[in-house]
């Protein structure tokens, strides 16, 4: 490799993961925006007008007036005013913006390094993915948006997981091609074999967790019950009534989103312990390191959990349990990885 095309390949690394940061930072700023119930206050798509903010009084009322249109104000918030709309106008202004900013972060060096060609081209058809599943990701969100503005409150908890599914997929993709590119190398992530399987159901049940909390988050279930271990003063939520057996798989139920959401915590806890018995026993060494990180996320993933149902759901805590989940998926994928030839 010659210096130019070392300085390319170094350029392409640094792009990589300015762009993790940005995807990352995406879903920070997502989760704070349904947390303050500030995703339908912009009640347009506006792809290019929305570029700049209201710059004076007359378009801060237009932008109110549509806003005083839909459920959410007339239902939920019929007393707000000017000043308190462009608080949480601004939470899904800097939304939009930092999603157009990634659009256009990729795209543009994406160009460059196509024709540069120094980039291997195994590393390139996974941007390509992502770039194309950057811009699903913002149809699927005004698509979300789109479901709070006619006879609901809030967005559809189901379009909601769809939105967030789809961000974790992206900044799982950008951190398997770093740590491919960091250790030159070019694992493929879908590799079936015996070897692999455990690592594919842990991540899996990653993955299921991820939207389960999306459908906790969407409905508000968070605001039921409020105690740990017990909910209220049982294991199984006490205001379930229901006998036939089709109603327990109701995932329009708080309660039961609850119940699952908890339960998968447990049983996912319980699979990693097992993982790190069987790691341990086979003293396969070089995944010591990556199992222990593992572990640490998913026990402050879930220390941030119960503190944040017992706080009455706190924001920050709210967001940093949100955030540890992302860390927990990096860690977890980051043991996969070493885990694969």
């Amino acid at each position: 490799m010659n210096m130019y095309e070392k300085k390319i390949n170094n350029i392409f690394l640094k792009w990589l993961i300015c762009s993790l940061f940005l995807v990352f930072s995406i879903i920070v700023v997502g989760g704070l925006t349904r947390l303050t119930n500030s995703g339908l206050s912009i009640t347009e798509w506006e792809l290019f007008k929305g570029i700049l903010p209201p710059l004076n009084s007359l378009s801060w009322e237009n932008y109110f007036n549509l806003y005083k249109n839909i459920p959410q104000f007339q239902l939920v918030n019929p007393n707000m005013t000017l000043i308190e709309f462009k608080i949480i106008f601004y939470w899904e202004y800097f939304h939009r913006i930092l999603a157009r900013l990634i659009g256009i972060f990729f795209i543009i060096p994406l160009i460059f390094f196509y024709f540069s060609k120094k980039i291997k081209s195994e590393y390139l058809i996974s941007c390509y993915f992502i770039f194309c599943l950057i811009v699903l990701q913002g149809i699927v969100g005004w698509y979300m948006v789109k479901s709070g503005l006619v006879n609901k409150i809030t967005v559809s908890h189901y379009r909601l997981s769809i939105h967030l599914s789809l961000a974790i997929v992206i900044i799982s993709s950008l951190f398997w091609i770093i740590l491919n590119k960091i250790n030159n190398t070019s694992k493929k992530f879908f590799i079936y074999s015996k070897k692999n399987i455990f690592f594919h159901i842990l991540l899996l049940l990653i993955f299921f967790q991820i939207i389960l909390g999306a459908f906790v988050s969407g409905l508000d279930a968070g605001k039921i019950y409020q105690t740990w271990p017990l909910m209220g003063l049982n294991y199984f939520p006490d205001d379930i009534q229901e006998k036939m057996l089709v109603e327990f798989f109701n995932f329009n139920n708080q309660s039961l989103v609850q119940f699952y959401h908890r339960n998968l915590a447990y049983l996912i806890t319980f699979y990693i312990l097992i993982l790190l018995y069987f790691i341990l026993k086979k003293k396969i060494r070089k995944l010591y390191k990556p199992i222990f990180l593992v572990i640490f996320f998913l026990f402050l993933q879930i220390t941030l959990g119960v503190i944040t149902l017992v706080s009455g759901l706190n924001i920050y805590l709210a967001s940093s349990h949100q955030i540890t989940s992302v860390l927990l998926v990096f860690s977890s994928i980051y043991l996969y990885y070493f885990n694969t030839k």
